[in-house]
């Protein structure tokens, strides 16, 4: 039996109004390539980091959307987000996991450090940039 990834808590971000016991799961559009329907529902133990997704979620609805994080425990097996780990960091330092199994929810948290303006329009140029460019590739 080898060694849990992260013992956790995890948490995921989002812009979904839900509740204690729903569960989240793959299936749904990327945040980022909306063409792309995503075959993983990601996570991470960093409630900050849960956060950020939430508000560039919300950011990208084009709608006022509320940013939301939910404290979530795994259903099933889980790995590395090969999106962020060793791709763009070494090792896994986000703490960014995923899985092809749902994420019940166990709390919403609402503290967590959020975004100044000025790191928001960081945000929205570097998002800008991100769905313009072609090439960039969400390993699904």
């Amino acid at each position: 039996m080898s060694a849990p990834l992260d013992e956790g808590p995890f948490f995921h971000g989002t812009i979904a109004d839900l509740g204690v016991g729903d569960l989240l799961t793959a299936g749904r559009r990327s945040n980022y390539r909306p063409e792309i329907v995503m075959n993983h529902i990601y996570f991470t133990a960093r409630v900050d980091g849960a956060g950020l997704a939430a508000e560039i979620a919300a950011e990208l609805s084009g709608c006022g959307a509320t940013p939301r994080v939910y404290a979530v425990e795994p259903t099933g097996a889980w790995e590395h987000d090969p999106n962020v780990t060793d791709k763009k960091f070494p090792g896994n330092p986000t703490r960014s996991y995923r899985s092809r199994d749902p994420l019940r929810i166990v709390a919403e948290v609402t503290e967590w450090t959020r975004l100044t303006p000025d790191e928001l329009q960081t945000w929205r140029e570097r998002l800008s940039a991100l769905l313009a460019d072609e090439r960039a590739e969400i390993i699904n």
